[in-house]
């Protein structure tokens, strides 16, 4: 499943999906097959459109930003559980170090957390979510991250097998279990929130949404845009990303809803 899902994505994601549309569609339209060939061609161009000069993506995005807010401050935590996807583990594997993408809002706003909540053991979920598996996963190369910032060991929870969404939800229900924790603060990009919490949700985990990683200004409208085609097709394939996910987990039955509502 997790292979299948790897490649599903490679082929339907914009770029990609336009792509293959317009390698397809040239061969017959030089062919015997000229209707069907400009009908893929013209699908091409048109999902190549929409992702580079549109703000469709963006405001996608956006509206899975938007469904849980970040909340206010509780009076006390009994765990922090982290997601992974923020550390480029293979640049580490080559470079060393310690290297992050546009996620590592997640690990930052862990740490500040752990400190307004010093009692609170840290769940971190994540393995090695590569082809090859080769690669040190989120939850082992953490450990150095908050020991850098003066967070005791002790405090780390590692779940190092996860490599979907799925499985740091199904994972994570057996650590909170295991460890007698609840009361727990979700972070994880707002936009990767939605499917996270219907996944929650649908183990039947109660957990306190924190997002974090904010990728628009909250503020786009559906429109033209061409001043930034590259930052558009970035934030549409993350957006598509999210919905198929979505769509997909409430087809095969793992939640009970498209969009969560606020616990």
């Amino acid at each position: 499943m997790f292979l299948a899902s790897k490649i599903f994505w490679l082929l339907a994601q914009p770029l990609s999906l336009a792509f293959f549309c317009l390698l397809l569609g040239l061969p017959l339209a030089l062919g015997k097959f000229r209707l069907s060939g400009g009908i893929l061609g013209l699908l091409g161009l048109v999902v190549l459109f929409l992702t580079l000069f549109t703000t469709i993506g963006p405001y996608f995005l956006q509206i899975l930003e938007d469904r849980f807010p970040r909340p206010s401050p509780p009076q006390e935590l009994s765990c922090i559980v982290v997601l992974g996807g923020a550390f480029e583990n293979s640049v580490m594997a080559g470079r060393g170090g310690m290297e992050f993408n546009q996620a590592g809002d997640r690990f930052i706003e862990t740490v500040r957390l752990a400190t307004a909540y010093p009692a609170a053991r840290i769940l971190v979920s994540g393995g090695d979510g590569s082809f090859s598996g080769a690669y040190e996963g989120d939850a082992r190369a953490s450990e150095a991250f908050f020991a850098a910032f003066g967070v005791a060991r002790q405090r780390l929870i590692r779940e190092e097998q996860s490599r979907t969404t799925f499985e740091n939800a199904m994972n994570t229900k057996d650590l909170l279990a295991a460890n007698g924790l609840e009361n727990c603060a979700l972070v994880t990009s707002a936009f990767h929130m939605p499917r996270s919490v219907a996944l929650f949700q649908g183990l039947g985990i109660e957990v306190l949404p924190w997002p974090t990683d904010y990728r628009t200004s909250g503020k786009i409208r559906l429109g033209l845009d061409f001043t930034q085609p590259s930052l558009n097709a970035q934030l549409t394939t993350t957006a598509a990303r999210e919905w198929i996910g979505l769509l997909g987990y409430r087809l095969s039955g793992r939640t009970s809803t498209v969009l969560p509502d606020h616990p």
